[in-house]
């Protein structure tokens, strides 16, 4: 008898799977939509932009039209493959602010996940290669599995954006994830020797894979949890053209924020209402499944540059090529680079004690995703609001388990996040207008010389705002009294036996940063629990 049954080999299934088949006693099997990891566009760093706009390891949803983004449907690529969206991100490895697993800790039925509780999870899995001193050790692990190293590419107009940011008077921090957040500085990023560290790379690398407890099963397209009254059973799931059904005593659900919510609904667990509407009999009512959507909306400032100095080059098929042979050979040059090595977490006059705003610089434009070509050489920044007052939700387009869930973020439902992200868009350029990049500024491109008021600031937001690709809370963690939890502060689901969801979608909060690592704290942390019983 299966022990544990994964749904979903990404950033947290991945890291569950090799914990719980470290105990030679756990059964485990793992099942993963996607492909294996084959793909070598996925192990170069510099490979992330081939992935965004290719469909080989990407879901390439599209959300529903967004009524506060001039009726816009946004693109939302998530992985498809094992490692999930970790295999595809843009390998920045950020936990959040301390504050925001106090405020976690501080709701009811989320106990117990304070950041002094989390930051043990945190360096568990990670194996940190950058300097450290005494004062920063505290808040990394060297010994983990998740490779974290300081960005090397030596490209230098990431250089020239710190200096801009020094004469804007702004702070500097030595680390992101130290004891101070707010500031501007070098990015640490999963990336291990040129090598991106997914989780499929790190915790399931050939000799885990090949654990004689360890079933891995790609193409595993679930499709349904197996119920039997109140108790999950396992799962059926579509293995090529065949309709499997495996049986579990722990069914743990790790297929994301987006579509985690989906395969409960398309259970029959969640709103009876919503289930109603596509004709799926309720087997559990759970009205939180779904709700609570919340994702980091990003907005650019981008111009053009006078020197040829940026990673345009990498446009032209001559130098992608040289590019490649050059890292297939020795894993160095510019395929290294994630091309987001420096940024800053700042406060724009609408925060409080606290960053309200991420900044990613990237030496190059950047236009839908990397799916449109720049305009030649350029620079730009990315900035996000890290605590936006919106809420979306994941639901069914139809009972077909195979169809892609509907997305509704809902962004700027709110109109606090309007305001912050005309304020980001003033702080990029405020940074920008900096001497520092008198030698290198060309016209602003977007959001363009033409927008100048807070007005046209806003409109320019809603026209050209898109996901940074860190979608949470669509099974919030909370107490059973809290209509709109999903599950526990152990991530058992409320009312049901034998059904875990352990991934961002568990998420109260969004958290000030990238989610990756804050995925993989938990997953570290569920997986101890488990095993302790």
């Amino acid at each position: 008898m299966t022990d544990y049954l994964i749904v979903g080999g990404g950033s947290a299934g991945a890291v569950l799977a090799n914990r719980l088949s470290t105990n030679p006693r756990n059964q485990v099997i793992l099942l993963e939509a996607g492909p294996r990891d084959w793909n070598p566009f996925i192990h170069m760093p510099a490979g992330v932009g081939e992935l965004l706009k290719r469909r080989w390891t990407n879901w390439y949803f599209d959300t529903a039209p967004e009524p506060h983004m001039n009726e816009r449907r946004l693109y939302w690529p998530r992985g498809r493959v094992l490692g999930g969206s970790s295999a595809m991100n843009g390998m920045i490895y950020i936990r959040g602010h301390r504050s925001d697993y106090d405020r976690w800790a501080n709701l009811p039925g989320c106990e117990g996940w304070d950041y002094d509780s989390v930051l043990p999870w945190f360096r568990k899995s990670e194996g940190y290669a950058g300097p450290l001193n005494a004062d920063t050790h505290q808040y990394h692990g060297t010994e983990g599995e998740l490779g974290v190293s300081p960005p090397t590419s030596g490209m230098s107009l990431f250089d020239v954006f710190l200096n801009a940011c020094d004469q804007a008077g702004l702070p500097r921090t030595d680390d992101f994830n130290g004891a101070r957040q707010e500031g501007a500085g070098w990015y640490q990023v999963t990336i291990r020797d040129g090598i991106r560290q997914s989780t499929g790379r790190c915790f399931l690398p050939p000799p885990v894979r090949e654990r004689p407890n360890l079933t891995l099963i790609t193409g595993a397209h679930v499709t349904q949890l197996v119920l039997d009254g109140k108790r999950v059973t396992g799962v059926r799931a579509r293995v090529g053209r065949r309709e499997r059904v495996f049986s579990a005593d722990e069914v743990l659900l790790c297929a994301g924020a987006v579509q985690s919510p989906q395969v409960l609904m398309l259970s029959g667990i969640g709103d009876p209402e919503r289930l109603a509407a596509h004709g799926i009999p309720v087997q559990h009512a759970l009205p939180g499944v779904g709700k609570n959507l919340q994702d980091h909306l990003d907005v650019t400032v981008q111009h053009h540059c006078t020197q040829p100095i940026t990673l345009f080059e990498q446009t032209r098929f001559s130098a992608r090529l040289r590019t490649l042979f050059q890292y297939l050979r020795t894993h160095t040059g510019l395929g290294t680079t994630n091309g987001l090595e420096a940024g800053a977490f700042l406060r724009t006059p609408l925060a409080s004690e606290i960053p309200d705003v991420q900044l990613h610089f990237i030496p190059a434009f950047m236009l839908d995703h990397a799916r449109e070509m720049g305009p030649g050489h350029g620079f730009m920044l990315h900035a996000c609001q890290l605590r936006p007052h919106s809420r979306g939700e994941i639901d069914l387009w139809s009972a077909d388990p195979m169809a892609a869930p509907k997305i509704a973020p809902r962004y700027l439902s709110d109109p606090r996040d309007v305001a912050v992200m005309v304020e980001a868009v003033k702080l990029c350029r405020q940074i920008f207008a900096q001497p520092a990049f008198d030698d290198f500024r060309g016209e602003e491109h977007l959001p363009g010389p033409a927008v100048q008021t807070d007005d046209e600031i806003a409109e320019s937001v809603r026209r050209h705002g898109e996901t940074i690709y860190h979608p949470v809370g669509t099974c919030k963690m909370g107490a059973a009294s809290d209509d709109l939890a999903v599950v526990d502060q152990h991530c058992r689901v409320h009312g049901l036996d034998g059904l875990h969801v352990i991934d961002a979608s568990v998420f109260p909060l969004l958290p000030g940063g990238n989610t990756n690592a804050p995925t993989i704290m938990v997953a570290e942390r569920m997986a101890a629990h488990l095993e302790a019983g």
